[in-house]
């Protein structure tokens, strides 16, 4: 994720830039989109790490171990536990798993019978479990009376104890059992080397998708946008949200609906989820006998391009601008968390996709409510009080991701979304606004969305990836709440005390000269510049 994010920043509008340039903006839209379809079916032929999978919502694992003198093959199978035994209000309780072991002579144990664990006796060690942040190990352990299972907390696996024990308990040290740990050590490396392709295929299908994916929305806003220009219909594009936000919600909804029905129907043996690249390049391939119609005007020669250079000089020259970036970038670095792990969260303690889907959906919706209270919130709060409040909200919901307890729990906080997401960008773009020269809106605006935004995106995910492997999800959420908490002191403390210009609002000027024509009672007050100047608004 890391990567797409780093990728669509910097790529994007390079292309975007080519393709107004050269008057190539319908053959680049054709072509990213026919190339995103095949794009994304490549990700169906990366080899699954679980071929035989079977549909009815249970795993299969088969791990073999090697202890001294003895081969083990052990097959865990989980399956889901209904909704129904799960005691209300608690947390989702480990997957039930039936367990098998054979010896060295291949012969297989009886499985578990009624949710329980039970493998052939193998006198002189059981199963027990080790429990870690994410995963479940099973180790060996000497006994007297035969094997034995405890069931474990999350993924199952067995593996072989470094050092092989005693049948007594205490540690052997001969170079037999020293050589059996070297050789432990060679087949978990081996291990490894088999999950290296699945990611490298995954890795290499994902930046060759986001290559031909990346400029496609910054091409169609901008032809869109201009071609409103030309027709003097700017003003509808600023209720296009509304359809953007509508088919997001939708299109979650829609897919996770379809996952769970035709997933296991479509291949059985292929990896999870080909359901969301086929609906995908479906989208898309309705999306391309649409583009063949969108509307691209022609550029033309005398209009500036896309003056990137210069907004990127006025946020230099700008300490509020400043500001404003860098908590761009670090809300771009909390949303990734959001984005990237959230899901695995839920799934942990029990989501289905449905759920999933639904939670995304209701954040949308809580955006769209939200709306008509646009301009009484940015007047009442201000600009700063505003993104203030995003802040703190956008912090509460990562502090409230950290202590889920059920499947359904995230879904009363999604509709903070509408704060933390909504009108924290209604406030950061109505700054951009009142600090941006003209001929600059539009650039100022791409280059926070994309390059401030996209690059803190991209950084969150690497950094998200190390700490979520090493500490856990719920972590992860602490920290990036403690970290806006942190900026969003500094942020109230620092804004009021930055220079500030006033600067000339010339609608408003007219307006005022106007009423002044018609009002010859005002004295000093007929001055109308110095009237439109005190009547400006503050942050």
């Amino acid at each position: 994720m890391g990567t797409k994010h780093l990728i669509a920043t910097f790529w994007a509008p390079f292309c975007a830039f080519l393709a107004k340039s050269y008057q190539k903006r319908r053959v680049l839209l054709i072509g990213s989109l026919l190339g995103s379809v095949g794009a994304s079916l490549l990700m169906v032929l990366v080899p699954p790490l679980d071929r035989d999978r079977p549909c009815n919502g249970s795993h299969s694992v088969t791990v073999t171990v090697l202890p001294p003198g003895v081969a083990l093959t052990v097959n865990v199978t989980s399956t889901p536990e209904p909704a129904s035994n799960r005691p209300a209000g608690g947390p989702r309780r480990p997957a039930q798993r039936s367990t098998g072991v054979a010896g060295a002579d291949g012969f297989r144990g009886r499985p578990g019978e009624s949710g329980r664990e039970s493998v052939s006796h193998l006198p002189g060690y059981s199963l027990g479990s080790v429990h870690g942040a994410r995963t479940t190990s099973g180790v060996l352990h000497p006994t007297s009376s035969g094997v034995t299972g405890t069931p474990g907390a999350a993924a199952f696996s067995v593996v072989s104890t470094a050092v092989p024990l005693h049948a007594g308990g205490t540690a052997l040290a001969s170079p037999a059992n020293q050589s059996a740990a070297k050789g432990n050590a060679q087949a978990l490396d081996l291990s490894l080397e088999g999950l290296r392709w699945p990611f490298l295929l995954s890795l290499g299908s994902l930046v060759f998708w986001e290559l031909l994916s990346a400029p496609l929305e910054q091409v169609a806003d901008d032809s869109l946008y201009e071609y409103l220009d030309f027709v003097d219909a700017t003003d509808r594009y600023r209720s296009l949200w509304l359809w953007r936000l509508l088919g997001t919600s939708v299109g979650v909804c829609g897919i996770a609906a379809l996952v769970g029905k035709l997933d296991c129907l479509l291949v059985t043996k292929g990896p999870r989820g080909v359901v969301h690249f086929y609906g995908y390049a479906l989208v898309s391939t309705v999306a391309l006998l649409v583009s063949t119609a969108f509307p691209v005007p022609l550029c033309r020669r005398r209009e500036p391009s896309y003056r990137t250079g210069k907004a990127l000089s006025l946020v230099g020259g700008d300490a509020r601008l400043i500001l404003l970036a860098l908590t761009v970038l670090l809300i771009g670095a909390a949303t990734s968390a959001v984005q990237n792990f959230l899901f695995w969260h839920m799934k942990d303690h029990g989501s289905s996709e449905l759920v999933m889907g639904f939670s995304v959906a209701l954040g949308l919706l809580g955006e769209i409510l939200l709306h008509p209270f646009k301009t009484p919130l940015l007047r009442k709060l201000s600009k700063v009080g505003t993104v203030g409040l995003g802040l703190g909200c956008l912090a509460g919901q990562l502090l409230y991701y950290s202590f889920l307890w059920s499947w359904w729990s995230v879904l009363p906080v999604q509709i903070f979304s509408a704060i933390s997401h909504g009108a924290l960008w209604w406030a950061v773009g109505a700054s951009i606004e009142d600090l941006a020269t003209p001929g600059t809106e539009r650039p100022l605006h791409a280059m926070f969305r994309g390059h401030f935004y996209g690059g803190g995106a991209s950084l969150g995910s690497f950094v998200g990836g190390f700490v979520g492997m090493r500490f856990g999800l719920a972590v992860l959420y602490q920290a990036c709440c403690v970290v806006l908490w942190l900026w969003l002191a500094l942020f109230l403390s620092i804004r009021p005390r930055l220079p500030r210009e006033r600067k000339i609002n010339y609608s408003k000027l007219l307006a005022v000269e106007a009423s002044d024509t018609s009002d010859s009672e005002q004295g000093t007050e007929r001055d109308w510049l110095v009237k439109a100047m005190r009547d400006e608004p503050s942050d």
